[in-house]
């Protein structure tokens, strides 16, 4: 049996740091999950994650009880954290985690609403699982659906005509301590991030970065992308010299603090005042940085603040966005029905071809021996003209059977 269930870990019940420890990195994502899937019995699993949440949507026959969220928490977190962690947990089952995931796609359920970004972190993260057969055909018209409504409330509503993401939020705040003269960036990271923050930047092409990375090479394509006035350093330098710059923007997939308090005060030696925006979850930037130096930090926790009232400048959208994701969602049941009748009707085609093959070669063999050439030839073309009906005839007795139902 088909049971759709979701496990969220989202900003409303948990701060970032908190949200970060689910997080997983590229180079292990897929082979954390396949072996969760297996520990768990999962029949199909997804895992989405974004800066703000992280959510695993699941196909399983099993209840997502105590035993089950202890067994997945495990995982990732110690053991004296899972009680707490399972006390903030949100848990969707089946027309509630559809309603959960149109609203979350359809950004409704954003950190910051009418951000279109999510509906490619979701169709990303579905190819993703899917390509690793995490999952199957139930996410699959499931995911389908979502991206098919999130499209519809884009279009046919105004919820996303001021659309603002924690990248263009944070540009936001940075605006407010520079002029427009030309400033001095340090940045640390190379990811979709900070590409996107760059990109705001750059406007003003008279700007320069000194860009850290793990990756150097990573770093030059950015600066190559992106047309930058820029130099690369390995991110292993970062604290080592002293550098001139106006502004830092950091985000990296680090678990750890990148840029310490002793690091800071080795490329800031005089204590200039500094600004620091830190789009990392958790937080790149030790924040001992901003309470005991003559520096300013936004982080996404601060954004959150202007999110909300995001929130509310938008929330008159946002009922004309549920009676959209309502009728979708009847839609997806029915969706969903017909797709679950065609796989049942897939063994159809099977069934009758091994009645066929046991006829030939068990039940009338000493009749067929008997029979001449063109007398098997035309039993043949009989019972291929058979076969064919007894196929289509049933598929489409049952689809018009379950159309006549649903349409009562």
């Amino acid at each position: 049996m088909n049971k759709l269930q979701i496990i969220a870990l989202t900003h409303r019940n948990f701060n970032f740091d908190e949200i970060g420890k689910f997080h997983l990195d590229d180079s292990v994502r897929m082979d954390r999950l396949e072996k969760l899937k297996s520990k768990l019995k999962i029949n199909e699993l997804m895992y989405l994650s974004t800066c703000n949440r992280v959510e695993f949507i699941i196909n399983s026959d099993a209840e997502v009880n105590q035993t089950f969220l202890e067994s997945l928490l495990s995982e990732f977190i110690s053991q004296e954290s899972l009680i707490p962690t399972m006390r903030k947990i949100e848990i969707f089952s089946e027309k509630e985690a559809v309603h959960h995931l149109f609203s979350l796609a359809s950004s409704i359920d954003s950190l910051v609403v009418g951000e279109r970004e999510i509906i490619t972190q979701v169709r990303k993260a579905f190819e993703e699982c899917r390509e690793s057969n995490l999952c199957g055909d139930f996410i699959r018209v499931l995911i389908q659906k979502t991206i098919f409504t999130a499209k519809k409330v884009y279009t046919e509503s105004e919820i996303a005509t001021r659309p603002v993401s924690i990248v263009s939020l944070a540009y936001l705040e940075l605006k407010k301590y520079i002029s427009k003269q030309p400033k001095t960036f340090l940045i640390i990271g190379a990811g979709k991030t900070i590409s996107s923050m760059l990109k705001f930047i750059n406007k003003n092409d008279q700007h320069e970065f000194l860009i850290f990375n793990r990756s150097t090479e990573k770093a030059e394509q950015l600066v190559s992308q992106l047309n930058l006035k820029a130099k690369v350093f390995p991110l292993a330098e970062l604290g080592t010299t002293n550098h001139e710059f106006d502004c830092i923007v950091s985000c990296t997939g680090s678990q750890d603090v990148i840029l310490t308090k002793e690091k800071f005060l080795k490329i800031n030696p005089e204590r200039n005042k500094k600004l620091i925006v830190d789009l990392a979850v958790p937080n790149d930037c030790d924040q001992k940085i901003s309470k005991e130096l003559n520096t300013k930090i936004i982080n996404v926790d601060q954004l959150k603040i202007r999110a909300e009232e995001n929130l509310k400048a938008r929330s008159k959208e946002i009922n004309s966005c549920l009676a959209i994701i309502e009728k979708q969602i009847i839609q997806y049941y029915l969706a969903e029905k017909e797709r679950t009748l065609e796989r049942a009707l897939s063994a159809v085609p099977e069934s009758i071809k091994g009645i066929r093959k046991k006829a030939f070669k068990e039940v009338f063999v000493k009749e067929l021996e008997t029979l001449d050439p063109q007398a098997i030839n035309i039993v043949n073309s009989l019972v291929d003209y058979m076969e064919k009906k007894y196929i289509s005839v049933p598929m489409k007795m049952a689809k018009d059977i379950f159309l006549k139902e649903t349409s009562k």
